[in-house]
């Protein structure tokens, strides 16, 4: 909902880790990415009280079945991480970007996620990970647009010689108020590698297939590529990425079809802050989407231009705490009123990590 909608945020390979790098090698929305998932405690209607019991249920289920793998493993060679996040946000304007709707109002909730992730060395150069992730926002007025998201996630990479190549696939389940809204599924092969001792290189091909409920039109199939560059200043305490995407989408009906040009810029900047090593994240992105056929209410072919900000500030409080604020301001402009529009997000979150 707003900024990051999650389409948008997995075909931008948001979350796409580098085991070459040991980086998030994502865009400028992991900024926002946690945004996605909240639950509202002091709004929150008794029904929610059951599926943050059962979403907890689950988690620790998971949890607890990784940590008994680990245990039994031969090798030791498997890794589990997971972390749990309580924060609030204010969206200046609340919409719903997958359906091209804002309020023209602000509002804000409570933000709640959890995720789990298991890593494993199948060799000493191939290696398998799997990822499940829940999170939720209830809104204070608008809790018909409350929204609770499943993800789960699976990849395989392997190095040969000075490059990796990997493969990696995504489900995602969303819904809106309690109804399902949008399911997602992504997969992209990659190639990756240092070219030289600072600079390293992404390529991949990007398939998706989205379904939204009651909108059949607008169910679609995205074929893309995405080029990723990287240079690290000093390591890991300071690197920017420059990105390309070119995405076309393939909707049911011909009026949502497009194609779109992406460029992005991420800055990242780490930090000693009362001994502890900070993470300050700058980045921006433009889109320009260019639609091939006529929409009837305007009467001509649409075409979008995006432009987003944000920052992200992330102090860690201890070895397994982590609080981190966050803002961001996008400004859509098109010739089909309903998607011009400018918003503005700022939050804050507290992470457990294990």
């Amino acid at each position: 909902m707003g900024l990051p909608c999650v389409s948008q945020e997995l075909y931008q390979s948001e979350s796409v880790v580098s085991s070459n790098v040991g980086v998030c090698c994502g865009a400028l929305g992991h900024t926002v990415a946690s945004r996605h998932g909240p639950l509202c405690f002091k709004y929150m209607h008794p029904k929610n009280h059951k599926i943050l019991a059962r979403t907890f249920r689950v988690f620790l289920g998971l949890a607890a079945g990784c940590a008994l793998f680990v245990y039994n493993s031969a090798n030791g060679a498997t890794l589990v991480s997971g972390a749990v996040s309580l924060g609030y946000e204010y969206d200046s304007n609340v919409s719903v970007d997958e359906l091209d709707r804002n309020s023209s109002v602000g509002d804000g909730g409570v933000l709640f996620a959890a995720d789990i992730s298991l890593d494993h060395d199948l060799t000493d150069k191939t290696s398998a990970s799997a990822s499940y992730g829940y999170s939720r926002i209830d809104y204070q007025d608008f809790d018909f647009l409350n929204r609770e998201t499943h993800m789960l996630g699976g990849s395989v990479s392997s190095k040969w010689q000075k490059l990796t190549a990997g493969i990696n696939y995504f489900y995602i389940n969303a819904r809106l108020d309690g109804k399902d809204f949008l399911t997602y599924h992504r997969a992209s092969p990659s190639l990756s590698g240092f070219v030289s001792r600072r600079w390293f290189l992404r390529g991949a091909y990007v398939f998706g297939d989205k379904t939204i409920a009651r909108r059949p039109g607008r169910d679609a199939q995205n074929h893309g590529t995405e080029l990723d560059a990287y240079y690290f200043w000093r390591g890991l305490r300071r690197y920017i990425n420059l990105g390309y995407v070119y995405r076309q989408e393939d909707s049911q009906a011909e009026r949502y079809k497009y194609d779109a040009h992406q460029v992005k810029l991420r800055v990242v900047q780490r930090f000693n802050v009362f001994s502890r090593l900070s993470t300050l994240e700058l980045g921006l992105r433009y889109e320009d989407r260019n639609y091939t056929e006529a929409t009837p209410s305007i009467g001509q072919k649409r075409s979008d231009e995006r432009f987003r900000a944000a920052v992200e500030f992330d102090i860690p409080v201890s070895d397994r705490i982590n609080w981190t604020i966050y803002g961001g301001y996008s400004d859509y402009v098109s010739n089909l009123p309903s998607a011009d529009y400018d918003q503005s997000l700022i939050g804050t979150r507290v992470e457990l990590s294990f």
